[in-house]
């Protein structure tokens, strides 16, 4: 329940974890009660990307950096149509945005779409207690007529949880769409939207692919009605473990060896199909400044993350699977969790991160770059 209001910055407002931990603060963007899962974000720029990526459905989103909103909201950065985050929290938001692109405050339009979010409270420490208890649930109320803190924790604790939530046909496209190759068209590929952003299919469609958008319930007969000369799984929100039909689309589309790329949401797919198993890090990877190294060339590059769940293989040796022998192709320098997969007999790989620098660094850019390869090499 939300309702937008103007002048919450001097409304009660008190965010409650699941496991009791209470910080009081000030209203920022709707008042109103909201759950979620509470993950924090390291990101100290691009959050009306963050905001707008599908992949935070549902989620509470923390920003480590103290000082938010400073460039304000334009009509240009959103990676979809609405903002997904369940809720938000900064210490210092900006009193006054200040950017020639910018249209209207980050308060303004969290209020606007109805976001309830939270601010002035010591996010440092809520995000060490996150570090050190892993992410859970929890609430942000704010307004006048607060409840107890004993109601309050008893209505978090009964939110659903993010461990076995299917959530990607919930953000996902209802109805197929194309986007056009710029320039002269060179291949066409099939992209599973199960949370895609927006710069995904634009960063393909400057190389030439002309990118035909489907729904997370796509079947393979829809996959391959358009033809495709490479199939794409997208990011997406929720747990792998419960994408049993994404992941059988793409065990079809590895018997027939199309090439094929996945990110984030599609890399865990792609491990399922693989016969390995996924598992919920204690707190996830979210910012654009993760460290990863590219085993297959040595390269370390800062990357964009935004992933609660992650792949159980092996890192010190190649797999035998159905498919062909899989291995670790990227890992990251922070923890050696498996941020990417590469089949060695066949045109497939993925990562876990957002090569698509929407905000973000542009050191991945390289991969779509690599799926254009495959797709030559095949026609080839």
């Amino acid at each position: 329940m939300t309702t937008s209001t103007r002048g919450t910055a001097k409304v009660p407002a008190v965010l409650v974890l699941e496991d009791g931990r209470t910080f009081r603060g000030r209203a920022y963007g709707a008042m109103g009660v909201t759950f979620g899962e509470a993950v924090f974000s390291t990101g100290m720029t691009g959050y009306q990307e963050t905001l707008t990526d599908p992949s935070y459905h549902r989620q509470v989103v923390v920003m480590t950096a103290p000082h938010v909103g400073n460039t304000g909201v334009n009509d240009e950065d959103p990676e979809s149509q609405r903002i997904w985050v369940a809720g938000y929290v900064v210490r210092d938001p900006a009193r006054i945005p200040s950017n020639w692109r910018s249209r209207r405050s980050l308060d303004e339009e969290l209020a606007r779409q109805g976001v309830v979010g939270i601010s002035g409270i010591d996010t440092r420490a809520l995000t060490r207690h996150l570090r050190e208890r892993g992410a859970m649930r929890v609430g942000i109320f704010s307004g006048n007529a607060l409840p107890d803190e004993g109601t309050m924790l008893a209505e978090v604790r009964q939110a659903p949880e993010m461990q076995g939530a299917d959530l990607s046909a919930e953000v996902a496209t209802k109805e197929a769409y194309v986007v056009p190759a710029i320039g002269g068209k060179k291949f066409t590929v099939a992209a599973v939207d199960l949370g895609i952003k927006g710069m995904t299919p634009h960063r393909m469609a400057e190389r030439g692919i002309e990118v035909h958008v489907l729904p997370a319930t796509a079947t393979v007969e829809d996959v391959y009605a358009v033809e495709p000369d490479g199939v794409f799984f997208s990011n997406g929100p929720g747990d792998p473990a419960t994408a049993d039909g994404p992941v059988a689309v793409m065990q079809a589309v590895l018997e027939r060896k199309t090439p094929l790329f996945g990110i984030c949401f599609g890399n865990q797919i792609l491990g399922r199909a693989l016969g390995f198993g996924t598992y919920k890090l204690k707190y996830g990877h979210r910012g654009i400044n993760q460290p990863v190294q590219d085993r297959t060339t040595g390269k370390v590059e800062v990357t964009a993350h935004n992933h609660g769940f992650a792949v159980d293989a092996p890192l010190d040796r190649a797999t035998d699977t159905p498919y062909g022998r899989v291995e670790v192709s990227h890992v990251c320098l922070n923890d050696n969790v498996v941020e990417g997969l590469q089949l060695l007999d066949q045109p497939a790989f993925s990562v876990q991160y957002h090569p698509e620098a929407a905000a973000g660094p542009h050191d991945a850019a390289y991969l779509f770059d690599r799926f254009v390869q495959l797709m030559e090499g095949q026609r080839a």
